[in-house]
């Protein structure tokens, strides 16, 4: 999101594998003590910005920015619901998936069907979308900015993106854009 704005940023690098998320100044962030987080010091505001949860983040960028979120009428709603449905469905889900494919102690077949089932059907509802729409609102959005980086470990959870073209076709699209590359290479420049 940053990328797309254009704006300038400064990351700082929380190791969850070391629990850094635990940390005291990290909490005064993120009191539930998960990443993404930010604080905005922008000196327009009396006292910095301090915000947790990526869909908060997108919308309040968005706004100050006036950029990536319709400001109203039908597609800022649209725009929305695709955005609830990353943050309620796709990325919770798709998280779970992750977790029992990749990083569970011993395999739980019971969870593994049942997450990657809903895996699937949540693909299913996004090709259906994808298939009338070149994005997943009218234009590009913070909803394609959220989603997009759960379709791109698409084989962590063992998806195929030629079952679902439209996906396919639309990841092809996002992925090309210049400040999704570079958004996407931070975490690995920390």
């Amino acid at each position: 999101m940053l990328e797309e704005l254009g704006t300038e940023y400064r990351t700082t690098s929380i190791n969850i594998g070391k629990d850094e998320q635990y940390a005291n100044d990290f909490i005064t962030i993120s009191p539930n003590n998960k990443i993404p987080a930010i604080v905005d010091h922008d000196p327009k505001e009396e006292v910095p910005v301090k915000l947790f949860e990526s869909g908060a983040i997108l919308i309040y960028l968005a706004e100050k920015h006036e950029k990536l979120l319709p400001p109203a009428g039908p597609d800022r709603y649209t725009t929305m619901q695709w955005l609830m449905f990353q943050m309620a469905g796709a990325g919770p889900i798709f998280g779970q998936v992750h977790h029992f494919l990749r990083a569970a102690p011993e395999p739980v077949p019971y969870a593994i069907n049942r997450f990657s089932k809903e895996t699937a059907r949540l693909y299913s509802v996004l090709d259906h979308q994808l298939s009338t729409n070149e994005f997943l609102s009218e234009k590009y959005s913070i909803a394609d900015i959220a989603t997009f980086p759960w379709v791109a470990r698409h084989e962590w959870h063992k998806i195929n993106l030629s079952d679902y073209p439209n996906v396919s076709r639309w990841y092809e699209l996002i992925a090309s854009r210049e400040a999704v590359k570079k958004g996407m290479a931070v975490p690995f420049l920390n």
